[in-house]
């Protein structure tokens, strides 16, 4: 069975000082990949700042002969997604996978949460992961190849008590997936979500011992090696993962029901009265982009 290698390609991971980052870092560069280690070297709210994290990632992956180079600017400035780019093509000449894997936490529920923590937490974890993704986008359009993977969370997908600032940054994150999917489709740029529950820095004073024992990063690395890799053929799917369970999640639509011809008014009551068909689910499909969730209207609009 042939291995899956990463030979002469050249990854840029963010928030790869520690956990999730640092295991698709070195498992890239164990399998070829030239590799930048982004990581600002801060604690688990964003607060701080030190070089050490992705220094010590760094060293790690030379000694084991491997290539890397290290970068501490923050995702969350358009400057510094320039920067991490940079360090890219300064030292290995493109980019060809990107991990947008940083994150921060500052959890407080919705009456309490402030508004400079509703900012910060949006900043790093979807405004950075644009600020990297656009230059390193135009490099793999140059190229005519690229594999992005954006860094979601059950929480944003399902909900999560006290992290409205973390949902929605984490659901945001598969918008901005579908976009990169649809306007990098033809420069075979694929792009895909994980949603990965893992023992970090951000989790761990939230899981009890004998769960997070069992959530170690490094079961969450194999399908992202897979996603970014030439072999994968598939692009804007969202993947559940946590100690080897994997599972495809998606935004489906239902069939619906038409009230009306668009011709004429209608009404609330029109609107309750067929509420059981509106919100039945029993034929659900996902859609491949916006433009198919016109489909269901069918005549109505030709």
């Amino acid at each position: 069975m042939s291995e899956i290698n990463f030979e002469g390609r050249v990854a840029i991971v963010t928030g790869a000082g520690a956990g999730l980052g640092k295991t698709y870092a070195i498992e890239l560069a164990k399998r070829g990949a030239k590799v930048v280690v982004n990581d600002l070297g801060g604690a688990r709210d964003g607060s701080g700042f030190g070089t050490n994290a992705a220094d010590e990632v760094v060293d790690e992956i030379k000694q084991a002969g491997g290539q890397a180079a290290a970068n501490y600017d923050s995702v969350a400035t358009v400057e510094g997604g320039e920067g991490i780019v940079k360090t890219a093509v300064d030292n290995f000449g493109g980019v060809d996978i990107l991990i947008n894997n940083a994150g921060i936490l500052r959890d407080k529920s919705i009456v309490k949460m402030e508004e400079h923590e509703w900012d910060l937490v949006l900043a790093v974890h979807l405004k950075g992961a644009w600020c990297v993704t656009q230059p390193a986008f135009k490099l793999m359009k140059d190229a005519g190849f690229g594999r992005i993977i954006n860094t979601a969370s059950g929480a944003g997908l399902y909900g999560n008590f006290g992290q409205a600032n973390y949902a929605a940054a984490k659901i945001g994150l598969v918008g901005l997936m579908h976009s990169i999917h649809t306007e990098g489709m033809k420069y075979n740029i694929k792009c895909n979500t994980i949603a990965p529950i893992a023992a970090s820095r951000l989790t761990e004073d939230l899981l009890p011992p004998e769960i997070s024992s069992k959530l170690d990063p490094k079961f969450v690395t194999p399908l992202v090696m897979y996603l970014v890799s030439e072999e994968n053929p598939d692009s804007n799917m969202i993947f559940n993962c946590a100690a080897g369970w994997f599972s495809r999640t998606a935004i489906m639509c239902g069939t619906g029901t038409t009230i009306g011809n668009a011709d004429g008014d209608i009404s609330a009551e029109q609107v309750r009265d067929a509420w059981s068909d509106i919100t039945n689910l029993d034929e659900i499909k996902t859609l491949g982009n916006v433009n198919e969730s016109f489909g269901y209207l069918g005549k109505l609009l030709q």
